[in-house]
């Protein structure tokens, strides 16, 4: 049993992570950050959802690039084979949902 105060989690580094749990290859880790990741395609499925601050989600359908917006809250699902990117402003706390060693 844990109690995770998700407001108070910082990382020394820009998407460093807590990792809550791993159920059947299937992780939930807990991203602190205050830098854009980089453009990329998850081995699966992944669930992004922005638990403290705003984060700019980039994302391309059918080759065109799109963003959206995302603020304390909302959820971004990326369906296998979306390519996306985060970009956080300022600072922001984010669960992500995922298969283990996803990128």
């Amino acid at each position: 049993m844990e109690i995770i105060r998700s407001k108070e989690f910082k990382s020394e580094r820009a998407w460093g992570a807590k990792d809550i749990a791993n159920m059947n290859g299937i992780t939930t880790r807990l991203h602190w950050t205050d830098q854009p990741y980089k453009w990329h395609v998850n081995d699966g499925e992944e669930v992004f959802v922005v638990l403290d601050g705003v984060v700019e989600m980039l994302f391309k359908e059918n080759g065109i690039e799109q963003s959206s917006v995302l603020r304390t809250g909302d959820i971004f699902y990326a369906s296998i084979g979306t390519e996306h990117v985060a970009h956080p402003r300022g600072e922001a706390r984010i669960l992500v949902v995922e298969s283990e060693g996803s990128v």
